[in-house]
């Protein structure tokens, strides 16, 4: 009798129980596992189906909240630039308050400069001038400025007149005269300089409405 060599090999599994082990032939390969989505849902079914108008709508609404986002981030910028401004501007108004407090010292130091002019009191004169230039170079670091007026023609934004002076040696209008000092903080006027002002006399190419011009305090 002939063999059967058609007999498919076996193998046993922990229990001595036969297992047949198949050829790997394609035919007879176990069919591939299911896919879990059918496929109307892979492809968009009914189910997953996402209309024309539904897909305009979600894309109108993400370009609205990326404009959103662009506008708060705008809004938040200026804010911020608009505290540090104020920041700032709090700033200069609190060293503005302080500055101002301490011009009667540079005048002080300026009236006792001007009436030391004896010899003996030379020594004197340069320990003065040494703590005025300290005093006015540690201002100056901080936006102080002084206002030039003398020979200058008059101007109300930055000179107050205290007198009006009949000349014919200046022209119309000129400062004569500083009597005291003013001074820009960060370009604007702390103190105006209070001046003499000379006014043509009437009859020699001044009139009233030209001396009126100067406020007199």
């Amino acid at each position: 009798m002939k063999k059967d060599h058609s007999h498919k090999p076996e193998r046993q599994d922990e229990s001595g129980v036969p297992i047949e082990i198949r050829s790997g032939g394609g035919s007879s390969a176990d069919p591939a596992p299911a896919d879990p989505l059918a496929p109307s849902e892979r492809t968009g079914g009914p189910s997953g189906t996402v209309s024309a108008e539904e897909f305009a709508r979600l894309t109108a609404e993400k370009d609205e909240l990326a404009r959103t986002l662009v506008r708060r981030q705008a809004d938040f910028e200026n804010y911020r630039k608009r505290m540090e401004q104020e920041r700032q501007d709090a700033a200069r108004r609190g060293a503005g308050r302080l500055i101002h407090e301490l011009l009667p010292v540079l005048d002080g130091f300026e009236r006792a400069l001007r009436s030391h002019d004896n010899p003996s009191y030379e020594e004197y004169r340069k320990g003065l001038e040494l703590i005025y230039r300290h005093l006015w170079d540690t201002l100056s670091k901080h936006g102080l400025e002084r206002i030039v007026a003398e020979g200058k023609q008059f101007d109300p934004h930055y000179h107050e007149a205290i007198d009006r002076v009949e000349t014919h040696e200046h022209r119309d209008g000129a400062i004569i005269e500083v009597v005291q000092e003013g001074y820009l903080l960060d370009g604007r006027v702390l103190r105006p300089s209070l001046v003499r002002v000379a006014v043509a006399p009437e009859g020699a190419g001044g009139d009233k409405s030209s001396a009126e011009h100067f406020r007199v305090h």
